[in-house]
């Protein structure tokens, strides 16, 4: 996909954050873009950094989910990846964009649990334009649906149609892999990248 269609996304990479960056990508796809995430691809002789500023420098628009920057108990750390994402994606925009006005067009959302929350750890961004979704994946999926349609000037479908269609879909994919005989452990952990492959097929057998 061309530069103006690529949508990277910086978010935590576990199972609690599941529940949320599955209907993020899906909305992406539906939207007519291409996620770009560092789990695209898993290649153990390519730095990660790497592959993060190749996927940066080739996205319009960058999502940036702070919402695990806290640690959640006792002994835990914090978790800095996401910041340092969004400040390459920040610094792309600015110094890169000096030169050239594909750049310069680079376009962010910062997602978190809590609107002011990030403020403790990251007062460098006072200011900014935050959206809370509070953990609750149809927030998040409509922050990304309003977030593409407002900056990209789609006029799509209300949020409410469209997360049906991702529910439609998932259990259409269920059905799929339960005949194919995964088992409902086998779905649970089914790399995102697979997931991927399958929603890029469904919404282009399903067209709006």
């Amino acid at each position: 996909m061309p530069f103006d269609r690529n949508v990277f996304i910086n978010c935590p990479f576990d199972n609690d954050y599941l529940s949320l960056l599955r209907p993020i990508v899906f909305c992406i796809y539906r939207l007519g873009f291409q996620p770009r995430i560092a789990s695209e691809r898993l290649d153990g002789t390519e730095p990660r950094i790497e592959k993060i500023l190749e996927l940066i420098e080739e996205s319009k628009y960058g999502i940036h989910d702070l919402s695990r920057i806290k640690a959640r108990k006792a002994g835990e750390m914090f978790r800095l990846n996401m910041p340092l994402e969004l400040g390459l994606d920040i610094g792309c925009k600015r110094f890169k964009g000096d030169d050239d006005a594909q750049w310069r067009s680079k376009k962010c959302l910062i997602l978190e649990t809590e609107r002011y929350r990030y403020q403790a750890a990251l007062s460098d961004l006072s200011n900014s334009d935050i959206v809370a979704h509070g953990d609750d994946p149809l927030e998040a999926f409509t922050a990304v649906r309003n977030w593409l349609d407002q900056e990209a000037r789609l006029d799509i479908d209300g949020p409410a149609r469209l997360w049906d269609q991702f529910t439609d879909f998932m259990a259409d994919n269920d059905d799929s892999l339960i005949a194919r005989g995964f088992s409902r452990r086998d779905i649970d952990r089914l790399p995102l990248s697979t997931l991927m492959r399958s929603m890029e097929v469904w919404v282009a057998d399903n067209p709006l």
